[in-house]
């Protein structure tokens, strides 16, 4: 008989593209047959922001809930919405290679951040963005916005706006690259911790072997030390908080930085640490324990954001606030 696998995901375009997109490479890979479930999360019906309903956990919970009680067999989640917290019962079952970690620009005419003219107005649903926007050009208008990719870039070709920021990897993923005007470079531009990397999860007890085929190490590694940087900062996935963690060979380079939520200031911290060598990742009977490299990686991500305390970034962003 074939093994079956039920997974759930939110409903949005993107949400069902990533989905699908894992869906069918279990199959590929195993010969799993992959059904796919639809399931509706408070930030998908609420239209306040997401700071003020919580940050991007919002999207993650519902989803969390009907794999607990058995609703599905695994979740998919982008992972800069997943909470850095562990959650009872679950566990990270598979981290996949990662897509395009970068933001991108998409204004109208092909114009980059620095050809907008003053007071262009330029849309976000996060915190980050809006004080990476205003630390670059404080002179432009930040309008808040939620939607999905097509609702948003609809209101620049509207007229409405004169530019959003999105992340690379999701319209790479729905195949509307031909939207971006610019690409950020993340040395002056970081992202969201795991920003570009899909999280699938399982429930503890069960036993889903074929979640191993899709793992990427090198990713799982450079997100361990990223995501270790927000759990340090005790801060939420929706912080005012860039960080990016890049492998070259076995030594890992991190770069983290806070900003003041209107882009005033900000506080930046890099460091780098050679990963054990000859190591593998554990399994566990759903998935991933972890493993040397990444317990390295998150003590890389934990001295990044000691150092950044130490500098003051609690009160800088009011990360507290944020959680």
């Amino acid at each position: 008989m074939t093994r079956k696998l039920r997974i759930a995901t939110r409903g949005s375009a993107l949400a069902l593209a990533q989905t699908g997109m894992i869906g069918a490479e279990l199959t590929r890979l195993t010969g799993v047959d992959v059904t796919i479930t639809v399931i509706t999360t408070e930030g998908d019906t609420s239209r306040a922001s997401l700071a003020s309903i919580g940050g991007t956990g919002v999207f993650a919970s519902a989803l969390r809930a009907a794999l607990v009680e058995g609703s599905c067999d695994l979740v998919v989640h982008s992972l800069k919405d997943l909470p850095t917290a562990n959650y009872p019962g679950l566990v990270l079952g598979a981290i996949p290679r990662r897509e395009d970690p970068r933001d991108a620009l998409c204004a109208r005419d092909g114009l980059t951040l620095a050809e907008l003219p003053p007071g262009a107005r330029i849309g976000t649903g996060s915190p980050r963005r809006v004080a990476q926007l205003l630390s670059l050009r404080p002179d432009v208008t930040v309008v808040d916005i939620r939607g999905n990719v097509d609702t948003r870039l609809a209101k620049v070709s509207s007229g409405e706006l004169d530019a959003v920021v999105l992340a690379a990897a999701g319209l790479t993923r729905l195949q509307r690259l031909d939207a971006v005007s610019e690409f950020f470079d993340l040395a002056i531009w970081p992202t969201a911790p795991g920003q570009g990397a899909l999280a699938i999860e399982a429930r503890e007890e069960d036993s889903i072997p074929e979640l191993m085929t899709i793992h990427d190490a090198n990713t799982g590694l450079s997100i361990a030390a990223e995501r270790a940087v927000l759990a340090a900062l005790e801060a939420g996935c929706s912080a005012p908080v860039g960080a990016s963690a890049v492998l070259e060979g076995s030594s890992l380079n991190l770069s983290a930085v806070v900003y003041a939520a209107d882009g005033s200031s900000e506080l930046e911290s890099n460091r780098s640490a050679v990963l054990p060598s000859g190591v593998s990742a554990g399994v566990s009977s759903s998935g991933l324990s972890r493993s040397a490299g990444e317990a390295a990686a998150a003590e890389l991500g934990s001295a990044v954001a000691r150092q950044l305390l130490d500098g003051g970034a609690g009160e800088l962003a009011a990360l507290g606030a944020a959680s």
